[in-house]
């Protein structure tokens, strides 16, 4: 890949070749885009995990003493395990204009164009530069990227602007929901089942408590806040997982529920908790009659920003100029754009080829039209950005 130009499709083929899912390392995958951009003379930061088996990557291509426009992406993707596949997953399978392979949609598509642009970009004179973000275990709750904000929050000169390339079939999302994931610890008093009414059951705590979501989801539905530019226009509540017992003739003493909160702008996800927690308190307060070691506690496991970028912003209307889009749209997945919005005060928009409903299932796909639209968009950016008035007109 020495050449003037690097086509996105060949990009792509060799992206999915790395098995990039978020249990493993990424590292083999970040070399050879460190490698790629270096041969170019890109500089390239890499921001480890901990135990320096996976890494984020930042890189600038043009002038170096001033904010330009962010790329950002994910590296890893969803297992393939379980699923019917009728290609093989790791390798690029093309079939009547559509691209198979795992993350050709969710998302080294947009990975591929924006490393194309990178590379193209390199023999331009950019008068704003362009950045390359990638991240890794986005797909476990947007965990690492976490750590390349904590560099860029430190950085002299912060991006102006961010794209990130989710798949939105190349329309223009301006929003995500927010995510809290949170997991209930029930703990009752176990005894023989013979005698189960002198025992406290967990599961029971448990379910009563799974009572209470439900009542809550109920209120948020029919009470909360309303965002009609969503699928599901209200904050939602969802039970996901529920492990207890050992034997059928054993009360359980120890049950945990794992549930999330995924909330529209104008909810704050603190206060619903508050009433959860209120709510399990009093579910315990009642098992307590029997068993004054019976509790219920309420952990969250992790948590990110929903994004909400106001339509009147100079982002949107730039992007949507490079895309000639007329409208915008919200997306129901979570992304990184609300971190990138939070924390460094960039303004960000997501816009990337493809459609999440390809994503995280069996023979996952992008067409060659959709990474076509996304080539002619960043094209049109790097027009942008060789503009000597800098991001004129947005």
């Amino acid at each position: 890949m020495r050449g003037a130009n690097v086509d996105s499709v060949e990009i792509l083929e060799r992206l999915i070749e790395f098995p990039t899912v978020s249990q493993v390392s990424n590292l083999a995958l970040i070399d050879f885009v460190a490698e790629l951009l270096r041969d170019r003379g890109v500089a390239c930061e890499l921001v480890h995990d901990k135990d320096k088996q996976k890494a984020n990557l930042f890189a600038t291509i043009g002038p170096t003493d001033r904010p330009g426009v962010m790329l950002s992406g994910h590296t890893d993707v969803v297992p393939v395990d379980g699923q019917n596949w009728t290609v093989p997953p790791f390798a690029l399978t093309e079939d009547e204009g559509r691209l198979y392979g795992r993350g050709t949609a969710d998302m080294k598509g947009f990975i591929a164009c924006a490393l194309s642009a990178a590379l193209r970009a390199t023999s331009m004179d950019l008068r704003t530069p362009l950045h390359l973000a990638l991240s890794y275990d986005e797909e476990i709750g947007c965990m690492g990227v976490r750590s390349l904000i904590d560099v860029l929050e430190m950085a002299r000169i912060r991006p102006h602007l961010c794209i990130v390339g989710e798949p939105t079939g190349m329309a223009v999302a301006t929003g995500h929901k927010g995510k809290m994931a949170a997991r209930c610890t029930c703990t009752g008093r176990e005894g023989h089942s013979a005698l189960a009414p002198l025992a406290v059951n967990a599961i029971h705590m448990g379910v009563d408590f799974v009572g209470e979501l439900r009542a809550e989801q109920d209120r948020l539905a029919h009470h909360g806040a309303r965002d009609d530019d969503y699928d599901i226009p209200y904050t939602t509540v969802h039970v996901g997982k529920m492990n207890a017992g050992v034997a059928l003739n054993i009360v359980p003493n120890l049950c945990t529920l794992d549930f999330e909160i995924r909330n529209v702008a104008a909810d704050d996800p603190e206060m619903i908790l508050n009433r959860l927690r209120a709510a399990a308190g009093k579910i315990a307060k009642n098992a307590r009659e029997n068993a004054p070691e019976a509790a219920m506690e309420i952990d969250v496991t992790n948590a990110y920003p929903g994004l909400d970028v106001p339509l009147t912003s100079s982002a949107v209307a730039f992007v949507k100029s490079l895309t000639g889009a007329n409208s915008t749209i919200k997306v129901a997945f979570g992304t990184e754009g609300g971190l990138f919005n939070q924390r460094l005060s960039i303004p960000t928009v997501i816009c990337g080829p493809g459609f999440m409903a390809q994503g995280h299932k069996p023979d996952e796909f992008v067409s060659l039209e959709q990474l076509r639209r996304c080539d002619q968009m960043l094209d049109a950016l790097l027009a942008r950005l060789c503009d000597p008035r800098g991001l004129a007109g947005e």
